[in-house]
């Protein structure tokens, strides 16, 4: 489950596609259909991916799709079965393709479907504050609550016994059973991707959602962006203090707790049972193990071994920092 929420246009052509990328004039059969785009670890046979850093070369090499962007440098590491498609930017490249099968995933536009609960099915369902908007596609479980001011946007599913706070914005997302999120967060909306191009930034679609577990808590004023080619993952039990922005792509796993002003970069994973005191920085595509503790303030650059507990910039094993530090 990817994007259960944009529409693919696909399949397309694959000379369609080749001539958006300027590669037209490759031998290749211009009837050939491709049904999506999507990442190296799900694509399919008759699927087009991307592969543009040797950090995901092990993805690469057991990928099913049938077509990559890639690079001169990278090909070699794709299964032949896997046609690669040389271009000069591979990360623009894909933002074409991808917005050529989704359109609608390139701008977040004020939802103009949401209306007045009042007016909708929830009326009497659903315990709220003044002025709550909800939108199309939206369903909302038995026992919850929405505070004043809050719309819930198109494409959002609510358990039960959830609380949403006031002011809250949700958009393509899946909450679970016994979920707080607190006043003043915004979850779902697109991250903070695009590129420089011919003096004008061009936006990357983002095609994901984001799932928030059973159990968890989302503290005020958060913001939880969709994933772009995969989801955005908070694990169930999982807990978020105030002001935590959680970027595109990112997964939280189980049981963790992240205290306020934390900022945690797109694609990186973090593991169960861990803990980030607040105003840390986690860079984005690092993976930190289960049972991590990261200290307040630190700078997290690598990746971190499950039971490790670290501090500092660049954050490092803590008694090596305290050590040093005298």
């Amino acid at each position: 489950m990817i994007n259960p929420f944009f529409k693919n246009n696909g399949p397309l052509n694959i000379s369609d596609i080749l001539q958006l990328i300027n590669l037209d004039d490759l031998n290749i059969d211009n009837d050939q259909e491709i049904n999506d785009i999507k990442d190296l670890l799900t694509s399919k046979k008759n699927d087009i991916t991307f592969f543009h850093s040797k950090k995901y070369k092990n993805f690469a090499k057991n990928t099913k799709a049938s077509f990559c962007l890639t690079t001169e440098i990278l090909k070699d590491e794709l299964p032949k079965s896997c046609l690669p498609l040389i271009v000069e930017n591979v990360l623009v490249s894909t933002s074409k393709v991808t917005s050529k099968f989704y359109p609608s995933s390139i701008n977040d536009n004020f939802d103009y479907t949401a209306r007045d609960i009042a007016e909708t099915k929830f009326k009497d369902k659903v315990k709220c504050g003044k002025n709550v908007l909800i939108g199309d596609n939206v369903t909302l479980g038995s026992n919850c609550l929405i505070g004043h001011n809050s719309i819930i946007e198109q494409n959002v599913s609510i358990g039960d016994n959830c609380s949403i706070g006031s002011n809250v914005i949700i958009r393509n997302t899946l909450i679970d059973n016994n979920v707080t999120v607190l006043d003043n967060c915004v979850i779902g909306k697109h991250g903070f991707g695009f590129f420089p191009v011919s003096k004008k930034n061009l936006r990357y679609p983002h095609i994901g959602i984001v799932i928030i577990g059973e159990n968890s808590e989302i503290g005020c004023g958060c913001t939880i962006d969709r994933g772009s080619m995969s989801n955005t993952v908070i694990g169930k039990n999982s807990f978020l203090d105030n002001q935590i922005h959680i970027a595109h792509n990112v997964k939280i796993g189980d049981n963790s707790i992240i205290a306020g002003q934390v900022g945690i970069a797109g694609s990186s994973i973090i593991g169960n049972n861990v803990r980030i005191g607040g105003q840390a920085g986690i860079s984005g595509h690092l993976t930190i193990g289960n049972n991590v503790e990261i200290a307040g303030g630190s700078g997290v650059i690598k990746n971190i071994k499950d039971n490790s507990k670290v501090m500092g910039y660049p954050a490092k094993n803590i008694r090596d920092f305290l050590k040093e530090s005298k």
